[in-house]
């Protein structure tokens, strides 16, 4: 059984090989795959960006490894190019306030000038 010439999809360069192969080499095969998802992949990625910057800032600013809580002026969130606007979620606390979480490290506005950054236990 001959196999059928066939071009790529990347490329547009003849190759043979399987019936269900589209793509000449791994490479084509990636460069055509990551073409295809940039665009959404691109603003998922800023996003993700963002969250893990917060993150990172959050997790700074407790004075110790195992620390569960700090408060902390607003302005030293904005200082370190902290985004209000991005979080993972939120959770009532016990008296009924919101926290926003970014990922396991979260914040409550305490007042318009301060925040009180918390680290949820995690089970792992």
């Amino acid at each position: 059984m001959i196999a059928e010439a066939k071009i790529c999809l990347s490329c547009n360069h003849v190759f043979h090989g399987r019936a269900d192969k589209k793509f000449c080499n791994d490479y084509c095969r990636n460069t055509h795959n990551n073409h295809l998802n940039s665009d959404g992949n691109n603003y998922v990625r800023n996003i993700n960006h963002c969250l893990r910057r917060n993150r990172r800032i959050l997790s700074s600013l407790l004075p110790m490894p195992h620390s569960t809580m700090a408060k902390c002026a607003k302005q030293k969130l904005h200082s370190k190019g902290f985004a209000f606007s991005y979080f993972t979620h939120t959770q009532k606390n016990k008296k009924g306030h919101t926290v926003h979480y970014c990922y396991e490290y979260g914040y409550l506005v305490l007042t318009d000038e301060r925040v009180m950054i918390v680290r949820k236990k995690t089970n792992t």
